[in-house]
């Protein structure tokens, strides 16, 4: 007989039609709460468990004794109706489909059906019973582009508008906008970079520029590169309100249409953003490399800098095609420079995880006209390369320091643990059934044998398929002040320095450096404080790629609605008993072909070869195969696309 275990609290996942997963930090597998024990838990809980452990074959079980925190402080969905006893009675489908309830919502009259809303729950005490929910809000007609996308960004607890405080403070910033920077230039540590030649790269559409480059031979033959990133540090004071919000919003959103900012238009996009033409503050990392990129001095510190040329990476890509235009010179050694430090990334074990990602064209109203995937330039890459040399030396700075001094000093690192091995023996399973072979010891895999496999996949219809399944086996990477090295990036020290308009763990680095550079002294309530914030950061950029992930997906269900009986070049990227998952190649819209609709054979589901099989013709469908599909349904509100097979 199993012996009850002491209760201990958690995050509770619910998946499917209400069966609960919570991790135990001493069990190999998460512990099982059927539906009958949730109690009053939705998805994402932190809830109190009691369990009786495993026994054989047989998982961990589990019951919800108690809420502790609740994940969701609305739910969003659209309000639908039902007949009970002979009356009508409005409820909520929720848009999440990790909750398992479905409200009951009283007040709700026939003005509300269809409508999107925002609700509260008012009671639930009687786990088999639905909870009662108000109506907080109405986004509008569901379906509508903007009322989507106001569920997407309410659903996942982000705000558009900054409170009045934060805007009062934002305004009285930027009319002292001179003073602030004429107190700034007087600081006698702070370099003055104007006279160097700098220039930013970014997106044609950027309108908040974090990151500029500046370039100077040297007499020696060698050359000073200065990574040059926004100084918000100078102007968003740790504590006030401006600083509040940015923590808790933690970073900033980029939906299909819009971006919700970190912080207020008026720094992010005007005092802070490294404009060109403009005099800007910044927090740089400047390098003198010789002709093989290798470091020969590093300084680090706060400057002023003034933007020559605001490229965008077609324009930069553009003149080193052509052999001809602005910053020439300057642009081909950069673009030499990020080859051979990219070169040697590799070598040492980077990970070259490239994906396509998926841009769309909108018209005024904002539907979508075309859905593409985006090209990436060498230009893109090249601007990686030296935020990554520039992550990277800071935090070595920061190791360095901390063994010179023999402390062991407050830092945030961005980390990334090696592979679960039961993960990577499962993707190896699945490789293998693919016709892959992937070197895999005990679970254990070298970063040199993944880079292998993806270098074996160049033009291959699976290859997205088979570079999406090894993202998901890999541990995903976090903020935390205590460094474990970056598995992917095969770095030792690692940290995020280069993006403090948009992310919040940058601007806690730029303050944590230059306290370190000032050998100011970090108490041990102030480490606990950034353990904590950290953590947090971590949470808020998982939401902020899910909320962005749901408005790629409604965008393009969206535009597959006017596509109804098309035809499409597909690949097929998943296998269950209830049918297939197909991708259309160029928008990259995953749909369904359901096994129930295919007519010219009974096809069966064989999971060990990831394939389906025709009884009466034998033909076979398999993971990876190229298809051509028909769009025969698509469901916005469900966000599904069902498919038919036509060869």
């Amino acid at each position: 007989m199993n012996t009850p275990q002491p209760a201990f609290s958690g995050p509770i996942m619910i998946r499917g039609k209400g069966t609960g997963f919570v991790a135990h930090p001493d069990l190999k597998e998460d512990i099982v709460i059927e539906r009958d024990n949730l109690g009053i838990a939705l998805d994402g809980d932190t809830v109190e468990v009691s369990f009786t452990p495993p026994k054989g074959d047989k998982r961990a079980e589990g019951k919800v004794v108690k809420i502790i925190q609740r994940a969701h402080r609305e739910i969003i969905g659209v309000v639908k109706t039902r007949i009970l006893l002979g009356a009508t009675s409005y409820y909520l489908q929720p848009d999440n489909h990790r909750i398992h309830v479905r409200p009951y919502l009283p007040e709700a009259t026939a003005n509300d059906l269809d409508m999107k809303v925002a609700v509260t729950i008012t009671s639930w005490t009687l786990p088999a019973t639905d909870p009662t929910c108000t109506i907080v809000e109405t986004l509008g007609r569901a379906g509508e582009h903007e009322t989507e996308m106001q569920a997407i960004i309410r659903g996942g607890g982000f705000a558009i508008d900054f409170p009045e405080a934060v805007a009062k403070a934002a305004e009285d910033i930027s009319n002292r906008r001179d003073e602030i920077f004429h107190d700034a230039a007087a600081d006698p540590k702070r370099r003055d970079f104007r006279g160097i030649t700098t220039m930013t790269i970014d997106p044609v559409d950027a309108k908040d520029f974090d990151d500029a480059l500046s370039f100077q031979t040297l007499p020696s033959g060698n050359v000073e590169v200065g990574i040059h990133i926004a100084d918000v540090s100078h102007y968003v004071v740790e504590g006030e309100p401006i600083d509040k919000e940015a923590e808790e919003r933690g970073t900033s959103v980029y939906l299909v249409d819009r971006v919700i900012p970190m912080l207020p238009e008026v720094l992010s996009n005007d005092l802070c953003s490294l404009r060109p033409h403009e005099d800007r503050l910044a927090f740089s990392a400047v390098f003198e490399l010789t002709p093989q990129a290798e470091i020969v001095h590093a300084w680090y510190g706060q400057t002023i800098i003034h933007s020559d040329k605001r490229f965008s990476y077609e324009e930069a890509q553009e003149v080193l095609d052509k052999n001809d235009g602005p910053f020439l010179a300057e642009l081909t050694t950069l673009m030499t420079l990020g080859r051979l430090l990219r070169k040697e990334r590799y070598k040492e074990g980077a990970i070259a995880f490239e994906q396509p990602e998926v841009k769309f064209e909108l018209d005024e109203r904002g539907a979508p006209i075309r859905v593409y995937a985006k090209v990436r330039t060498e230009t893109m890459m090249m601007i990686e390369d030296f935020m990554l040399l520039a992550n990277r030396e800071v935090a070595t700075y920061i190791y360095d320091l901390s063994k010179d001094t023999n402390k062991d000093l407050a830092f945030v690192y961005r980390i990334h643990d090696t592979p679960n091995p039961d993960k990577i023996t499962e993707l190896a399973l699945f490789l293998n059934a693919l016709g892959y072979e992937f070197d895999v010891n005990k679970g254990v895999v070298t970063a040199k044998s993944i880079n292998k496999l993806l270098a074996s996949l160049d033009g291959k219809p699976e290859a997205n398929l088979i570079k999406t399944a090894t993202i998901r086996s890999m541990a995903k990477a976090i903020y935390s002040t205590k460094n474990i090295g970056h598995f992917g990036l095969a770095f030792k020290y690692y940290t995020h320095f280069t993006s403090p308009i948009r992310r919040y763990p940058d601007l806690m680095v730029h303050r944590l450096l230059r306290r370190h550079l000032d050998s100011s002294v970090i108490k041990g309530n102030e480490l606990a404080r950034y353990e904590k914030l950290s953590k947090q950061s971590s949470e808020r950029e998982m939401e902020a790629v899910s909320a962005e992930r749901d408005s790629i997906k409604f965008k393009q269900v969206e535009y597959m609605m006017n596509r109804i009986g098309h035809i499409f070049e597909g690949v097929i990227t998943g296998v269950t008993d209830w049918g297939v998952y197909v991708q259309d190649k160029e928008s990259l819209s995953e749909g369904m072909v359901r096994l129930a609709a295919i007519k010219s054979d009974y096809y069966e589901h064989d999971p060990k070869g990831y394939r389906i099989k025709g009884q009466k013709t034998g033909k076979v469908y398999r993971l990876g195969d190229e298809v051509k599909i028909k769009l025969v349904k698509v469901l916005k509100d469900e966000r599904q696309l069902d498919f038919e097979l036509l060869a």
